[in-house]
Order: C-alpha cells, then sequence, then structure tokens
C-alpha cells in the first residue's frame, strides 16, 4: 500500500502563547480525563492555549479529583457541559468514540470542531463521515503518545513534546478544519502528520498494534516459577503487555484486518528464525540478527 503522509512539524508554534494574546481555543472540552485527556488538558492550559477547560466523563468522584489538581477548570459527568465548547477531543476507547462523538456534536453550537485520539482511525472517519449536525465537523487525530500506564494520575503535560501526531485527511472534512486542527496539536508540541485513515491503520497496525499483541504473547509465556528470574531484557520487551485489557481488545478487534496482515509478516520472519536455529545455520542466525538490528537502530526516537 502506497503510503502518502505530509509533515506539518512547525517548531515555531512550540513556543507557548504570549498571555498577551487571545487563547486559541476558549473553551476546550475533554471527554475522558485519562492519561491522554489529562495531558492535552494540561499542555493546553500550562501554555495559554486554552482560555478554559471542561473535563466530562462517567466518574464524578474521579473529575473532581482531576479538577483539585488543575487539570481541567470545570468538571462535569454530563456531555451538556461542551455545549459552549470551540474544540472537544473525544479520548475514549476505540469502540465508543463514534458513539460519543454523536453525543457531543448534538450539544455543540455550530463551528465547533470535534477530534478524537483513537488507535484506530478507519472505522471511526467511515461512521462519522455523515449524519453530524449542520456546522459541526469532525477530524479524526492519534497523537502517537500513549503509554501502559492509564488514569490521570500518570498526566504528563510534556506528553506530547516532539511526538508524532496524525491528522486524518477525509472529504468530510474541510481544509480550514484541518489546518485548524494541525495547528492545536503543533501548538502542543506534537510533529503532525496528515494521513488518510487507511493508511493510518496500515502503518499502525505494523508499529503499534503488532508490538503489543508481541508483548502479549511474550508476557504469557513466562512460567510463574521462572518469574524471579525475568531479568531487564523481558521486562523491557513486555512493559506495554502491562495496558489495560479492554482498551488494547477493542484496538485490535478494530483493526483486525490489518493486524492480522502484520501478523502473518511477523510469522515469515518468526519461521525464518526457526529454521537457522533448527539447522544451526550460525551465518544465516547472525545475518537475521544483524538485520534486525540494523532495523532497530533507524528508529527516529521522535516518535512515538
Amino acid at each position: 500500500m502506497e503510503i502518502a503522509n505530509r509533515d506539518f512539524y512547525n517548531a515555531d508554534a512550540m513556543i507557548e502563547s504570549s498571555s498577551a494574546s487571545p487563547p486559541f481555543v476558549s473553551t476546550l472540552a475533554i471527554v475522558g480525563v485519562g492519561l491522554l485527556g489529562g495531558s492535552i488538558a494540561a499542555a493546553a492550559k500550562g501554555r495559554g492555549l486554552a482560555g478554559r477547560v471542561v473535563g466530562i466523563g462517567r466518574d464524578a468522584a474521579r473529575l473532581e479529583q482531576a479538577r483539585q489538581r488543575g487539570l481541567v477548570d470545570v468538571a462535569s459527568t454530563e456531555i451538556d457541559a461542551a455545549a459552549e465548547a470551540d474544540l472537544v477531543v473525544v479520548c475514549t476507547p476505540v469502540n465508543r468514540i463514534a458513539a460519543d462523538v454523536r453525543k457531543v456534536a448534538a450539544v455543540c453550537r455550530a463551528g465547533t470542531l470535534i477530534t478524537d485520539v483513537g488507535s484506530v482511525k478507519g472505522s471511526i472517519c467511515r461512521e462519522l463521515a455523515s449524519g453530524l449536525p449542520a456546522g459541526i465537523e469532525f477530524v479524526g487525530s492519534h497523537p502517537l503518545a500513549g503509554s501502559e500506564k492509564s488514569g490521570f494520575e500518570a498526566t504528563d503535560p510534556n506528553l506530547l513534546e516532539g511526538r508524532v501526531c496524525i491528522v486524518t485527511i477525509d472529504e468530510s472534512a474541510s481544509v480550514a478544519a484541518r489546518v485548524r486542527l494541525r495547528e492545536f496539536w503543533s501548538r502542543l508540541g506534537a510533529r503532525v502528520i496528515e494521513m488518510s485513515p487507511e493508511a493510518h491503520d496500515h502503518v499502525l497496525a505494523e508499529t503499534s498494534h503488532l508490538p503489543h499483541l508481541a508483548a502479549a504473547v511474550l508476557a504469557s509465556t513466562l512460567q510463574d516459577e521462572h518469574r524471579p528470574l525475568a531479568a531487564n531484557g523481558f521486562r523491557d520487551s513486555t512493559r506495554i503487555a502491562a495496558g489495560d485489557a479492554n482498551l488494547w481488545a477493542a484496538i485490535f478487534l478494530a483493526n483486525a484486518d490489518e493486524v492480522e496482515q502484520a501478523l502473518e509478516r511477523y510469522e515469515k520472519v518468526w519461521r525464518e528464525f526457526r529454521q537457522v536455529l533448527k539447522t544451526r545455520d550460525a551465518t544465516a542466525l547472525r545475518d537475521l540478527l544483524a538485520k534486525a538490528r540494523d532495523s532497530r537502530l533507524k528508529l527516529d526516537h521522535r516518535g512515538a
């Protein structure tokens, strides 16, 4: 598949807004104040990007804790709290995002822009390509800045600094909406790339979803009696397997076709390693390991 993307990184956009200037967003609403939602809220407040931040979720007690920590200015369990928002970021699990966007869109005023942070884009963007109220636009986003941690307690106002954020190219959204969203993520410190929802899902199956699945399989192989001997290599390789099971199950199912294709490529290389071990082919084994080493060393550490 040909992957077409455009990089809109602008170092100047990472400079904090002047306190004398009006905020880029008058009212920012965050639906789902967890790790990502809380970090976006904290970054927006810290950089003077939003005049007011509204946090919306299901648990009133936890929302109030997030408000007391200064992550949001207003905490509410009612979706109506987003009615005055200029920009809404939906940070709920991928299997809930489309429905949550529609709920938000139903109470927002014309001119409101809605985005999300879901790790799968195709199914969400197709679902939201039509049927939103007049004047409300949705543009999909995916900041590649997750963690195995969860909850607003893990909030990091610098979580997006230098990280890639993908903004989807979709004919259902206006160019003006995409430009506005690119500017929002850039001002939070992200390096913005535009990509179609389908290209996003193809790439992320290999670079994010497959690694999590591989880590989960490896973690599952550890025998209890060997656990005390699990060294740093095992811990490093399985760190992401500590992520939320419900969240990741939803991601795998939403992008199942692409993940299956990525698994096929993984299994092909896996079989090559098994064969050279079986035949004790030292030269071929060194070649495979050297190829893997070279690939790892080429990684761009500004990414996720």
